[in-house]
């Protein structure tokens, strides 16, 4: 037994260390992929429709909308909607457009909400089909995509290459961490990032489609039947030639907190939707277990051993487990920095990094892959799904039944920075 438990940790510790350089390979090509931070903003830009879903109002969405509203960009418009006239989301709209007196800016409510698809992209599928011919461009933006001035000229220039049907960003969480919930989403972020880039899958808060694809594509009639508007994009444009690219200054920075219960429910909803439409589910998968599963059966068996008083077992596993901890933290904190030098060119104030916050990883780290495992399970059983106050029946990707619609409530004060 105890030789078979030795043999056991080898083989173990010799994928890990296997997992641990095709890691390298993946952030190294994702520090690539970041390098290309400087836009080339060409002379004519096109006519750009910028779409605003709301259901509940944000933490900071005031603060969303004026940045949206102050864009350094020639000819954009700004079509909000508001799920229902009742919402708290619409007062803070009516409240930012006043202040601006913007005419650029469109409120309106969601006049029909599908059956088929998310409240999300009956929005999406409202505002875009209003859209007359001169809008060349049509970008999706969510309500805690905090954008800079310079945001829409930044995801909007790639689109001259005749070969990108899209363009998108990302999120990188910087709360001040005053919850576990914060560390965990930011620790789980950071592998996200990294696997969203190399798959080249898109994030709806900062998305930049050009009209044609839309039209060739029939998006409006993929959102009609969708649960998600972003990530079944990369297959959708690959079919017809169009490339998605990433456009790394377009790292939008991320300052809500969250408690631990409300993680666990959107980590599931984020993981159940990659389930539906990510075309390398396999790999996401894969990962966990690699990333998940192997360390903590070296773990496991440091336990036993402990327990059996195999003690230069427990050592060897326990060196193992913290060895491999180390090196992932390690990583973190690499990204971490390339991303803070991104954000910081924008004069953006970060929340400071000291030591103390390399030791919470070393707890948030192995607290993140439970919950992970836990939510990746979770999405493997779950008929039905709870965002933001209504439920969705899932029956199959393009078989989505929103079970009743009700106007969103909620108790929160909109001043709160804790996200649902």
């Amino acid at each position: 037994m105890v030789w078979q438990m030795k043999d056991l940790l080898v083989l173990l510790s010799q994928v890990l260390l296997g997992w641990l350089v095709f890691q390298i390979v993946s952030i190294s090509i994702f520090f690539i992929s970041l390098r290309s931070t400087h836009s080339t903003y060409s002379h004519e830009l096109p006519k750009t429709a910028v779409v605003l879903s709301l259901r509940g109002a944000d933490p900071f969405l005031s603060n969303v909308l004026r940045a949206l509203l102050h864009q350094n960009y020639p000819a954009y418009d700004l079509k909000i909607v508001v799920d229902n006239i009742t919402d708290p989301a619409w007062n803070v709209a009516i409240n930012v457009i006043t202040e601006f007196g913007a005419s650029n800016c469109s409120l309106s409510v969601l006049k029909n909400p599908l059956s088929t698809c998310s409240l999300k992209c009956s929005s999406i599928v409202q505002a875009v089909s209003e859209l007359d011919a001169s809008y060349q461009v049509v970008v999706l933006v969510d309500a805690d995509a905090m954008v800079y001035t310079n945001w829409l000229r930044d995801l909007v220039s790639p689109l001259n290459n005749p070969k990108v049907g899209a363009t998108t960003g990302n999120r990188w969480y910087l709360p001040d961490g005053i919850y576990w919930g914060s560390l965990v989403r930011y620790v789980w972020n950071v592998s996200a990032v990294i696997q969203m880039v190399l798959y080249q899958i898109a994030w709806g808060g900062s998305l930049a489609i050009k009209t044609e694809v839309i039209h060739q594509t029939r998006l409006i009639d993929i959102w009609k039947r969708a649960y998600a508007d972003d990530t079944p994009l990369r297959s959708i444009l690959k079919k017809h030639g169009w490339q998605i690219k990433f456009v790394p200054s377009v790292m939008l920075l991320n300052r809500e907190e969250c408690k631990l219960p409300n993680l666990v429910h959107w980590l599931r909803r984020q993981l159940f939707s990659s389930r539906l439409y990510h075309p390398f589910w396999f790999a996401v998968v894969a990962d966990t277990v690699f990333t998940i599963l192997i360390p903590n059966i070296v773990l496991l068996i440091g336990v036993v051993a402990l327990i059996t008083t195999d003690f230069r077992t427990f050592i060897l596993a326990m060196s193992y487990f913290a060895g491999y901890m180390i090196v992932l933290i390690i990583f973190i904190l690499l990204i971490d920095k390339r991303i803070r030098s991104i954000i910081s060119k924008r004069c953006e104030i970060l929340p400071k990094s000291s030591p103390l916050t390399a030791f919470k990883l070393l707890i948030a780290l192995p607290l993140t892959q439970w919950i992970n495992a836990i939510a990746m399970v979770a999405s493997h059983w779950a008929p039905t799904i709870d965002w933001r106050g209504v439920t969705y029946r899932i029956k199959g990707r393009w078989n989505i039944k929103l079970i009743e619609y009700r106007p969103y409530q909620s108790s929160k004060s909109n001043n709160s920075k804790i996200s649902l």
